[in-house]
């Protein structure tokens, strides 16, 4: 390599430099641990529920939230609410319906900063086949781990979770609050 060859190299690699520091500072994750609960109630009494094996990615950059995106793949099969009766009535046609609606889907891109640290984003839940924006209030903490911890409300309703003689909400409330705390660590 002669002296201009290697002044044109050093150049363009100086110029390019601050692109790829740029390029670096957006990261993808994916989830190292991390629970998924929803909030309800049965006659009055209320319950909590988890939702064990999701995954979810998350491709966030703090000087580019616009860019950023969320995918969480939720299987349902396992659902638990602690009372074996109300587990098996969740996997049914009349709630979850897994034997056609396996898992469900929440996918969110762009963030809005509504505080240090705190985000929000208006996903799309995509729960038996139906698909409803739902809106996640969230913060993002650490580095590494990066953990995300979640609250988003929603009519289970709009999605046909509890229809038919489930519909009446004197009996369930159509809002169900989920929470979620996942840690992400960096993509390999």
């Amino acid at each position: 390599m002669n002296h201009r060859t290697f002044l044109l190299l050093l150049a363009t690699t100086l110029a390019v430099g601050p692109l790829v520091i740029s390029q670096a500072n957006a990261a993808d994750y994916v989830q190292d641990a991390g629970t998924l609960g929803f909030r309800s109630a049965f006659q009055g009494q209320a319950f909590d529920g988890v939702l064990p094996g999701f995954q979810a990615t998350l491709a966030f950059d703090p000087a580019a939230p616009e860019q950023a995106r969320l995918d969480v793949l939720i299987p349902l099969a396992q659902a638990s609410t602690d009372d074996p009766d109300r587990d098996t009535t969740l996997q049914t046609g009349d709630f979850f319906d897994v034997a056609n609606h396996g898992q469900a889907r929440y996918r969110a891109s762009g963030f809005q900063a509504t505080g240090e640290g705190r985000w929000r984003t208006e996903g799309t839940l995509e729960l038996r086949g139906v698909q409803q924006v739902v809106p996640l209030e969230f913060s993002l903490e650490g580095e590494a781990p990066l953990v995300l911890t979640g609250q988003a409300t929603l009519s289970r309703l709009a999605f046909g979770v509890g229809g038919g003689d489930w519909a009446d909400t004197s009996v369930i409330p159509d809002q169900v609050s989920v929470s979620t705390r996942v840690e992400f660590v960096p993509a390999s």
